[in-house]
């Protein structure tokens, strides 16, 4: 029998990925609700946390709170104003997309008040939110990849020599971002200047990718030391790229397969993968793996991990588990129970040394 908890629900947050998170959050909300305490914690744009009456989460409003990085106040959420208790919450669950929730910042505050929390740690989320660390984490754990560079800033002597060891077309990415926010595809060496310009602007570095013909796979991955893969699925953007309008824009007319159209010697090799990523940036709790399945190989090139992946009913993370047998509630339950396992772990540490066994 589940215990009912009193969950705190993290979303919002201050990023670009702020609206995206929004959906998520009501999703998450509405799966939590029938079987615990919910209670919804916006942070707005500006970074305020602000609890409201749940369960339902609201894009503003909300009495201003703080959590104190101190594990003797119990993961007690109090009053911005006085000080006061507001809440316990037994557990608290972060659906912030991007930067100041899903790059170990939240976590890190988790950490510090010594409190049990969903999803993956404080190196995971760093390591997996930026691209720059992700890919080396990956290329020493041997996974296959496009090839990339990394700028700091505008070089046009640099420029000139990624293009002519990349080729064109490319890919610009913010090094810190996802939802393929200020992602440009750059087919002409004239358009550079442009698409590095926008992705300065979210971040202070910026990845160049390599384009390869592929089809994009994406795989489900639970767990925490023993991680579990769900069946793939594939995403048939609308456009020429899955961009930001085509992921969430009401007039998308992408379409999602699950499971994907694969063999079985392929999709068991994604899974492979995805787990094998999930464990170079040692995460734990949850993650979506996506990939390329270059034409005419055939070859699968690791592309990113995201740790808070998109969370509405329809999104790939919880539809591909659906589609393994496992449905969105039970998925949010088991990402408590994960939660609440890597904590007790922690929790079971020494923080002391005092010489000899213990």
């Amino acid at each position: 029998m589940t215990t009912r908890a009193t969950v705190a629900l993290l979303f919002g947050g201050r990023s670009g990925e702020h609206e995206v998170s929004l959906r998520s959050g009501a999703s998450v909300a509405e799966a939590l609700s029938a079987r615990h305490h919910v209670l919804p914690v916006l942070v707005d744009k500006a970074g305020r946390w602000r609890l409201q009456d749940g369960p339902a989460p609201q894009p503003s409003g909300g009495t201003a709170v703080f959590l104190a990085p101190t594990p003797e106040d119990l993961g007690r959420l109090r009053r911005t104003a006085d000080g006061s208790e507001v809440a316990r919450p037994d557990v608290y669950f972060p659906v912030l997309h991007g930067t100041f929730g899903e790059d170990g910042t939240v976590q890190g505050l988790f950490e510090l008040a010594a409190v049990p929390y969903v999803g993956a740690g404080v190196v995971a989320s760093a390591a997996a939110m930026d691209k720059e660390i992700m890919k080396a984490l990956f290329a020493q754990a041997g996974l296959p990849q496009v090839a990339y560079r990394v700028l700091r800033g505008r070089d046009p002597g640099e420029e000139a020599l990624i293009l002519g060891e990349l080729g064109l077309p490319v890919f610009v990415k913010p090094a810190n971002l996802g939802s393929s926010v200020a992602v440009t595809k750059v087919k002409r060496a004239q358009e550079l200047g442009a698409a590095l310009d926008l992705a300065f602007a979210y971040d202070r570095k910026a990845v160049v990718e390599a384009a390869v013909d592929a089809r994009e796979i994406e795989v489900s991955v639970l767990g925490n030391d023993r991680p579990e893969s769900s069946l793939p699925g594939e995403i048939i953007p609308d456009r020429e790229f899955y961009d930001y309008d085509s992921k969430y824009s009401t007039d998308s007319r992408t379409r999602l397969l699950i499971p994907a159209p694969l063999d079985p010697a392929t999709v068991a090799e994604v899974q492979r993968l995805g787990k094998a990523a999930f464990r170079a940036v040692d995460a734990s709790g949850y993650a979506r793996v996506d990939f390329f399945l270059e034409r005419p190989r055939g070859r699968l090139l690791l592309n990113e991990i995201n740790t808070i992946p998109g969370f509405t009913s329809i999104s790939m993370f919880p539809k591909m588990w659906e589609a393994t047998g496992l449905p969105f509630a039970d998925l949010v339950e088991r990402l408590l129970e994960l939660g609440r396992e890597r904590h007790a772990q922690r929790a079971r540490l020494r923080t002391d040394y005092r010489g000899g066994p213990a």
